[in-house]
């Protein structure tokens, strides 16, 4: 049988030429084909050397790194599933984790050693190492003597190779289990559908925690045997330097907005550039006209989510419209279904359910989640509204109203009224998304008081912190006597959105 790990089906498009460059940063670090090769190599043979057999959890919690690249990919050579977890996550979201996936081994940032450690310990994980943005901890100490090749495990397509936790409206957090084969067909599809050719360079600004960052945007450029110019975090200022240098970026609306915020983004910087990708989140039809006046580019927005991988793109050649996601991609179906799951005619609004061969195998240790997220005939109900168009492009009018989207990141409200609702002072909360220019929508929490307590917003955000990440802690809180609520003792949550929004 053909192995079809996805290291191999990466590795076999690499360039002839493995001392060219594979990746670069801005600070002068240089990387070849060959380093990456033999580098992760030699993390795989140190996880052999731990007794990680195919199929263990290997939870992975770094800063964005070179280094933390070929974490990632001696993990898919070894036949392990790699667990990304946000560098954001605090001790409490952490444990649940660990407690959940049970790894066989977690890698930390060499400052969270301690309280990481101990969590591990609790949970029986037999080994820690951690791993430093400056190529420090003990990781790759450890990795150092090993042997620099190593015969990649096969894999077959439905095996296992990643898990990625995604929230979910009870605040229980859901891991979506994607496959070799999963990740594999998306990156041939995008591949095809986004032309990428000889002579592409990725600038790579994004996170390497979730799906748009490691999977879309590496993936990509490996398959394409293109050089990344790797930035540890997003700063528009250097983006707009390097972007002379590179001809594809892939970016969240957030980074778009800030992009635009910067003196010297114009058509000169984009002159060698040939695509922007947005998504994760979706673009103001503000935000794309203002980059298409400053630029003379119109960015390609598409959709996707972390059961599925991306399932729509505007095209490439072709007509980009602004304010939709574009028709499904090659290879997924999608359909818009009424509320007793019938097919909508063009232009009706209804819920969106895809199929294919990137939609995930389902959520771990999760089987009657898994069984009702699926129909009987096996489209994956993404929770998502939208629309098809008379041109068969995709509009997202809606979502499961519950879910925030800020800078990116999903965020969903009851873990936060949760945490909430148990602080001193207050008895209850709805925490709900209102616009926002820089993060698309902000986390705002409307709290009301006990009867005779006084409640400080400041303070309450205070005691959130250390709790939660910090992008769900929320921006804004207000007080207030009561919530709205319906007859059925529902709280409005509509209400609030409008009351909220700015210039309400």
């Amino acid at each position: 049988m053909r192995d079809a790990n996805l290291y191999s089906v990466l590795a076999a498009r690499f360039p002839a030429d493995l001392e060219s460059c594979c990746l670069e940063t801005p600070e002068g670090l240089s990387y070849t084909w060959r380093d990456m090769v033999h580098a992760s190599a030699r993390l795989a043979n140190l996880m052999r050397s731990l007794g990680l057999r195919p199929g263990a959890r290997v939870a992975v919690q770094v800063d964005k790194s070179p280094e933390a690249l070929m974490l990632y990919l001696a993990t898919l050579r070894a036949g392990l599933v790699f667990l990304p977890l946000n560098v954001a996550y605090q001790a409490g979201e952490i444990d649940y984790f660990i407690g959940n996936a049970k790894p066989a081994l977690v890698i930390c940032a060499p400052e969270h050693r301690e309280w990481v450690a101990e969590i591990a310990r609790r949970h029986g994980v037999a080994h820690v190492h951690t791993l430093g943005a400056g190529r420090d901890g003990s990781l790759l100490a450890a990795a150092a003597p090993h042997a620099d090749d190593f015969a990649t495990v096969p894999r077959s397509e439905d095996d296992l190779a990643s898990i990625i936790y995604t929230s979910g409206t009870t605040g229980r957090s859901k891991g979506a289990m994607l496959s070799h084969g999963n990740l594999a067909s998306n990156a041939r599809t995008l591949h095809a559908y986004w032309g990428w050719r000889p002579g592409d360079v990725l600038l790579h600004a994004l996170p390497i925690f979730h799906v748009h960052g490691l999977f879309v945007a590496i993936h990509g450029a490996l398959y394409n045997a293109s050089p990344m110019i790797w930035l540890a975090r997003f700063d528009p200022a250097e983006v707009v330097r390097q972007l002379p240098r590179a001809t594809v970026f892939m970016g969240v609306p957030t980074m778009y907005v800030r992009l635009l915020d910067e003196p010297g983004l114009d058509r000169r910087a984009c002159a060698r550039m040939r695509l922007f990708i947005s998504g994760s989140a979706p673009l103001r039809v503000e935000t794309f006209d203002d980059f298409e006046r400053r630029t003379g580019m119109r960015i390609l927005e598409r959709y996707g989510m972390s059961e599925t991988a991306m399932l729509t793109s505007n095209p490439c050649d072709g007509e980009r419209v602004p304010g939709t996601v574009g028709p499904p991609l090659p290879g997924v179906e999608l359909r818009i279904v009424d509320e007793r799951g019938q097919c909508c005619a063009r232009g009706e609004i209804g819920a969106i359910e895809v199929r294919g061969p990137n939609v995930f195998r389902g959520y771990w240790r999760m089987p009657a989640k898994t069984r009702e997220e699926f129909t009987a005939d096996g489209f994956f109900r993404t929770g998502d509204v939208g629309q098809l168009d008379e041109g068969g492009y995709v509009r997202i009018v809606g979502r499961n109203r519950d879910l925030i989207i800020t800078g990116g990141y999903n965020v969903y409200p009851k873990e936060i009224e949760t945490l909430l609702d148990e602080l001193p002072g207050v008895l209850e909360s709805a925490v709900i998304g209102v616009p926002d220019r820089d993060f698309g929508e902000a986390v705002t929490a409307v709290v009301v008081a006990r009867p005779g307590a006084k409640l400080d917003p400041a303070e309450l955000k205070e005691l959130l912190r250390g709790r939660i990440a910090g992008f769900k802690v929320p921006r804004r809180i207000h007080l207030v006597a009561e919530l709205p609520r319906n007859a059925m003792g529902k709280v409005q949550k509509k209400l609030l959105r409008d009351a909220y929004a700015p210039n309400a």
